[in-house]
């Protein structure tokens, strides 16, 4: 069986290493085990790695725990180029990378607290789901 693919916004990773608590982390996890394909792109960790930099953040780790964790992110996704552009599609500018990522990589879901965001996405066969929601669809929550 072939693994769904997803792009999983900034806002759910900086969830996911902010608290141990919730679906952020728990999704967090679940990264490299199998249960999904994660995809990535060079905007993308550039943008994963300015969050996880940024003091005003508080993620309780250190920069270079941050950077083995972005390391290990990095390892276990598929790094996808990205040909095309959508933009400005989006009411955020700023989330247009996340839908070109998806688009261009063939995910099926992209994982964000900011699904008003995303409006839209549908027509390219991509749904948005709040991390806890992807949990319950790959069966990790009843």
């Amino acid at each position: 069986m072939e693994l769904q693919c997803v792009v999983i916004d900034t806002n759910v990773i900086v969830a996911a290493l902010r608290s141990r608590q919730g679906a952020s982390h728990d999704l967090f996890r679940l990264i490299g085990t199998g249960r999904f394909q994660l995809n990535l792109s060079v905007s993308l960790l550039i943008e994963y790695e300015r969050a996880l930099l940024d003091p005003k953040l508080k993620i309780p780790f250190s920069a270079d725990e941050k950077r083995k964790i972005l390391n290990y992110v990095c390892a276990n996704a598929h790094h996808q180029e990205i040909y095309f552009l959508w933009r400005p599609l989006l009411a955020d500018p700023g989330d247009d990378m996340i839908l070109e990522l998806a688009v261009a990589s063939g995910s099926q879901v992209i994982v964000t607290f900011n699904k008003r965001d995303f409006r839209g996405v549908e027509r390219f066969g991509i749904a948005v789901k709040a991390p806890i929601d992807y949990l319950k669809m790959l069966g990790e929550l009843p």
